[in-house]
């Protein structure tokens, strides 16, 4: 176990230079189209999804409309997930989102679980496949090997936009 969190450390720590700067996107504005989150098919355990969350808090944090941190720190790795259940995928404001989340963006795809499950346990496979672009995603190798465990994780993430 501290082999995988020293590697896991390491990569995030290499990344973070690259993507800080990036990140001056409003944390208080939810995803685009999160209205549409409340008809979303939800099949995971959102408890067990906020366990998992702690696995995406090194990059992502879950900030509400009046400035509220719901999950996660202050880290400006990763765009703010608040209302990312039912959003357009690359959606948050300000990003600076990789060529291929770019063109998910443009394509239209929306996180449904069905979507978000497969993106989570192999984010550039995934946005290569639906896109047919080539390229490369910004997130780091941290995922999801379950798709249980994504779903989940989807679970709380729609969890804490519904409150």
């Amino acid at each position: 176990m501290k082999f995988n969190l020293t590697i896991l450390a390491a990569g995030l720590l290499a990344a973070s230079p690259l993507f800080a700067e990036s990140h001056e996107a409003e944390a208080t504005e939810p995803m685009e189209n999160a209205e549409a989150a409340e008809e979303l098919v939800i099949t995971g355990n959102a408890e067990a999804g906020e366990k998992l969350f702690r696995q995406c808090a090194a990059c992502h944090v879950v900030v509400n409309a009046e400035g509220e941190t719901l999950a996660g720190k202050a880290s400006k790795t990763g765009p703010n997930l608040y209302g990312v259940a039912g959003a357009v995928a690359g959606s948050v404001e300000g990003f600076k989102y990789s060529n291929l989340m770019s063109e998910a963006n443009e394509a239209g795809i929306v996180w449904t679980e069905e979507a978000f499950v497969p993106y989570i346990q192999d984010p550039t496979g995934y946005l290569t496949g639906a896109t047919g672009e080539s390229g490369r995603s910004n997130m780091t190798p941290q995922r999801m090997r379950k798709p249980e465990d994504a779903a989940d994780l989807f679970a709380y993430l729609h969890s804490l936009a519904s409150e």
